[in-house]
């Protein structure tokens, strides 16, 4: 391309492109995280900006944002919206959560200005061992062996979160939140596009589990078609019975026996217990803030990396001048994927739970640790041509890094009620439709693929490793952004390890580049998780690969499909928006 005319694309205004399929070029083979998501893209559909006076929610789908809503006007808190939009996604989004999986959940309490952190996440049988997915020879298995079934199955922890919550800061009764999606499943819903496609392209694995086949296949094994509609008799069941006696419906009594004797009967079989669910426990966590700017970016601390990595980051490039190169700069795009680079070395090396492996988080976003590594992006014009990790804390001991991939099968809930509580809440069952084990009209997670299949390398243990009780490393990154001590923005999305850098272009874009969200959620993303530049073909990315290219990155035109959920708090209003690259909504509530 000639250099005039590269100059003139990177200087021409910001365009909201659908990402187009046929610009997608061949690669070499890309590394593990980079690894092209089963959750595949179902279209662009450019989103509003919608406005509020008090309230408002985003989630992944219509029926749940309306769900959502209702709550709201009817009095209810951010988290009685949550738990109904919760039990709506269980039934009209099961490929991405629902209530076998876990959840992370940041939330601001407005009466006394707090911010707390519950972590829902899925816990590792106390019956697994640190080898479950490695084969007879030492090696560890292909990924979907290790998925499909019931080895992958951890113990859920979402209907616990939702009832934590509730106790804490619900105001409606917890039986009325759960209405909506009994009455959707017992009348039923309109399958949405997207979950017919993703229901097509997954038939050989989803077949497999006979509950899974009747549900999601008809008589002739034909998938779901788009806009018919199906109810789930079996899931009003059982949201029923939560709703009349609480999570001891879920964790104790007939229900829990059905989960453990699907895990347990499955080809290859899991390790799921009566007694692992019966103990599961919600733990209460110290949000973690990063500076940024002015700003303070708040989220979950370990075992999600998702905000560690976005402190690492953002505070790498508070050392640089993003405003002023502005989002068509090849050098705003050098400085975000070599800081992206070297806060996921760092995270691969220490990220994982640390109820069990210490996690020198206070070390790893300390000012003079993070101008250090800011150096090595600042004195340079073209891509770090290698990255390694720091040693913030040089005593810590030798370990082995991780690099096991996490798939994008999750959604994320923004909600601010009209007592200007916000919420920001991401879950999910990992994988597209889980371990696809079926059980009382829902679907388990395969949240223990979270873990490195290989617990230790060249004889150094890996922090991230599998271990009875143990909550795999996630990056999901529901996320508060404090302004004068106060909530700004609400943001979060679903995505595998892309999330990480979801969210991060969004913050940079409003924060740095002064887009409002509808502009921020819409921009083609660009990516480096350690492996390849990944770049959505659309829009200035067009132009912008070849410069790339040129500054010495390995550039590869892909889709990344973020469901990005974002809710701005102005001084007088609420605006919010939705990704367009999913079926999201985003609804007033006053």
């Amino acid at each position: 391309m000639p250099l005039m005319l590269l100059t003139f694309l990177l200087l021409a205004p910001l365009t909201l492109l659908p990402a187009r399929a046929d610009t997608i070029t061949s690669t070499p083979m890309p590394t593990p995280v980079d690894t092209p998501a089963p959750e595949a893209g179902t279209g662009w559909r450019t989103k509003p900006l919608v406005t509020a006076d008090k309230a408002m929610v985003v989630t992944a789908n219509p029926y749940a944002s309306r769900a959502a809503r209702q709550v709201l006007q009817q009095g209810g808190s951010a988290v009685d919206a949550m738990i109904a939009a919760q039990a709506v996604l269980t039934l009209v989004e099961p490929q991405s959560s629902g209530i076998g999986g876990g959840a992370f959940l940041v939330y601001w309490q407005q009466q006394q200005a707090r911010l707390t952190t519950l972590d829902g996440r899925e816990t590792a049988p106390m019956a697994a061992p640190e080898d479950l997915f490695m084969d007879e020879g030492g090696q560890p298995l292909a990924f979907f062996d290790a998925v499909v079934g019931g080895r992958s199955v951890g113990t859920p922890g979402t209907v616990m979160l939702m009832w934590q919550a509730h106790q804490r800061y619900g105001t409606l009764p917890w039986r009325e939140l759960f209405k909506p999606a009994i009455t959707l499943a017992l009348n039923g819903f309109t399958v949405s596009p997207r979950l017919a496609r993703l229901v097509e392209k997954d038939q050989a694995y989803l077949a497999r589990d006979p509950d899974s086949r009747r549900y999601f296949f008809d008589e002739q094994g034909r998938p779901l078609p788009a806009g018919s509609t199906k109810t789930n008799p079996l899931l009003a069941a059982a949201l029923s019975r939560i709703s009349i006696e609480g999570p001891s419906a879920f964790y104790q009594g007939a229900l829990a026996a059905a989960m453990v004797d699907k895990v347990r009967q499955a080809s290859p079989a899991g390790h799921l217990s009566l007694t692992d669910l019966a103990d599961y426990r919600v733990k209460e966590r110290a949000p973690l803030c990063a500076p940024y700017r002015q700003y303070r970016i708040c989220g979950m601390g370990p075992p999600s990396s998702g905000t560690l990595a976005l402190g690492q980051i953002l505070g790498i490039l508070s050392h640089v001048d993003l405003a002023t190169a502005g989002p068509n700069s090849p050098d705003s795009w050098r400085w975000i994927a070599d800081a992206s680079r070297l806060a996921f070395a760092d995270r691969n090396l220490y990220a994982a739970d640390s109820d069990f492996v210490p996690v020198p988080v206070t070390e790893l976003l300390a000012p003079d640790y993070l101008a250090g590594r800011a150096k090595l992006i600042a004195d340079d014009s073209v891509a770090l041509p290698q990255v390694s990790p720091g040693t913030p804390v040089p005593s810590l001991g030798r370990r082995a890094p991780d690099h096991s991939p996490e798939f994008p099968s999750t959604t994320h809930i923004s909600i601010v009620d009209a007592e200007g509580n916000a919420l920001s809440m991401t879950s999910t069952i990992e994988n597209g439709f889980g371990s696809r084990l079926m059980v009382q009209g829902f679907l388990l997670n395969n949240e223990l693929t979270d873990f490195s299949f290989s617990p230790s390398r060249n004889g150094l243990p890996v922090a991230n490793r599998l271990e009875p009780g143990k909550r795999p490393r996630s990056s999901m990154s529901p996320t508060i952004v404090l302004y004068q001590g106060k909530p700004l923005l609400v943001m979060g999305s679903p995505g595998g390890s892309s999330i990480i850098g979801y969210v991060l272009h969004s913050l940079i874009n409003v924060l740095d580049w002064g887009m409002n969200l509808q502009e921020a959620l819409h921009q083609p993303h660009v990516l480096h998780r350690g492996g390849t530049l990944e770049m959505e073909p659309a829009g200035r990315n067009l132009a912008l690969q070849a410069a790339m290219a040129e500054l010495g990155y390995d550039t590869r035109l892909t889709e990344l499909n973020s469901g990005l959920h974002g809710i701005m708090l102005h001084e007088n209003h609420l605006s919010a928006a939705a990704d367009p690259r999913r079926e999201g909504m985003a609804l007033a509530a006053d």
